[in-house]
């Protein structure tokens, strides 16, 4: 696999219309879908003010989320992104025309969010493949099951542990 080259709103990319835009955050990515002209659909918290971006802490908690029509440039802001159409060899990407169409069905409307279940991610995948796939939400995943296995075990060792000194006396 070929590395990926980053650019940043001063070295844009050359996207083409339907490709994954993955925009490196401090904490995070986030990502788009490019539709042409400079203009990307993301996903952004209902209860900010436009144009809004998940940059905040509180976008992470938002159940509801507008899907808006910005500029590449705005919403990458002083951050950096690649095109990353990762999941091409996994799906099938839809006709670019259909992509397309359906992105600007749902330009403004207000869709349900969901960190793990329903993200930035999910929302562009699902336009391009049909399918909502998230990587960022699956490492998520799993390392909140890892943290709650060894929670668990934790727990039990207490429980044996306590179960035997009371056996001593």
């Amino acid at each position: 696999m070929a590395a990926m080259k980053s650019f940043s709103a001063t070295h844009p990319a050359d996207p083409q219309p339907g490709d994954l835009i993955e925009i490196f955050r401090p904490a995070y990515q986030h990502w788009a879908l490019y539709l042409g002209d400079g203009y990307i659909i993301n996903v952004t918290p209902v209860d900010e003010g436009p144009p809004a971006t998940f940059s905040s802490a509180k976008s992470v908690f938002s159940r509801k989320a507008r899907v808006r029509m910005q500029l590449l440039k705005d919403v990458v802001g002083n951050d950096t992104y690649h095109i990353n159409n990762k999941y091409d060899g996994t799906y099938a990407p839809l006709p670019v025309e259909e992509i397309i169409r359906r992105a600007e069905y749902l330009i403004d409307q207000e869709v349900s969010y969901d960190l793990l279940g329903n993200n930035c991610e999910h929302f562009v995948t699902l336009l391009r493949y049909g399918e909502g796939v998230s990587d960022q939400a699956k490492r998520a995943i799993g390392a909140i099951g890892f943290v709650t296995a060894a929670a668990g075990a934790f727990s039990l060792l207490g429980l044996l542990r306590s179960r035997s000194r009371e056996r001593q006396y």
